[in-house]
């Protein structure tokens, strides 16, 4: 994990990066493989992210989805010369430019930033997984590393939810995951318009009543809009879960990412540089605070 002692202007200079690699996920959403130009790529944990910059057009926070090469496995956790994956959604004039990148072609990268899941805290107790829309692209690094370890956890669920089938996410590895039996994934979507679809159709809070869960030793991980984080944390309160045993990811403005613009601050938290993962118990009462 990124350390707030490390000098900041040494991540404050983006650094070369050219595509290898770009997967269509969704009519709107692409992930890109990259690999640093002239230099080796940051070690990373899961749930920090990088600042990816298009010249002339603007600089975006992005999750990291994963990482491959440099002897590790897609999402594992990232080290030297690692091509690093970010899933982006085409919903501004940045994102869109991104998108719209090939192989070959170059932008900027600064990172990475942030405090990311605490698996850790997970270590010996059961885990579910929760995640809406884009929120499955950092949460995906956390099913790689928690299947690597399989071990050290009792009961692992993955719950992953999306407006439309077309919205899905990692369609190939949801499959391997729901085949698998030492991980429980059950997906749903909000509506089905025009699309026949046998899976579950609603909210994905409706999914939590099917994962058994001693309220007492689980740590639920979880990423979507916030709405759908406040729903899920709610009803995980409701089962006896305790607050500090929540972490969520927040996507709130970001532009510094290094906690010196203010354009991200949450109550008393710099969601850059303090998230952006935090447990509910520090910002559960903020969350119903709309950004300016």
């Amino acid at each position: 994990m990124q350390s707030r002692d490390q000098p900041r202007g040494e991540l404050c200079v983006p650094s070369p990066y050219r595509v290898v690699d770009r997967t269509v996920e969704t009519a709107d959403t692409v992930t890109l493989a990259i690999a640093p130009v002239d230099s080796l790529a940051r070690a990373w944990e899961p749930g920090q992210f990088n600042m990816l910059w298009m010249p002339a057009v603007g600089e975006v926070p992005i999750s990291i989805s994963g990482g491959v090469g440099g002897g590790a496995t897609g999402g594992d956790r990232g080290g030297d010369g690692t091509v690093l994956l970010h899933t982006i959604r085409a919903v501004g004039a940045v994102t869109r430019a991104l998108c719209a990148l090939e192989p070959g072609q170059t932008l900027g990268v600064r990172g990475p930033y942030g405090r990311g899941w605490d698996l850790d805290a997970a270590s010996g107790r059961d885990v579910v997984i929760v995640g809406g829309g884009l929120g499955l692209a950092p949460l995906r690094p956390v099913v790689h590393e928690t299947l690597r370890g399989r071990d050290r956890y009792g009961r692992l669920a993955f719950l992953a939810g999306a407006r439309t089938p077309e919205d899905l996410l990692y369609m190939s590895e949801l499959g391997q995951w729901r085949a698998r039996t030492d991980l429980q994934t059950e997906v749903t979507v909000d509506a089905v318009p025009g699309r026949e679809w046998r899976g579950d159709v609603g909210v994905v809070t409706t999914l939590l009543p099917r994962i058994p869960f001693d309220p007492g030793r689980v740590v639920a991980l979880v990423c979507g809009p916030e709405v759908m984080m406040r729903f899920v944390a709610a009803e995980l309160l409701r089962q006896g879960v305790a607050p500090g045993d929540i972490q969520v990811s927040l996507e709130r403005t970001m532009q510094c990412a290094v906690g010196s613009c203010g354009h991200c601050q949450l109550g008393s938290s710099f969601i850059c540089r303090d998230g952006p993962v935090v447990t509910w118990e520090r910002v559960g009462a903020a969350m119903g605070v709309r950004e300016r």
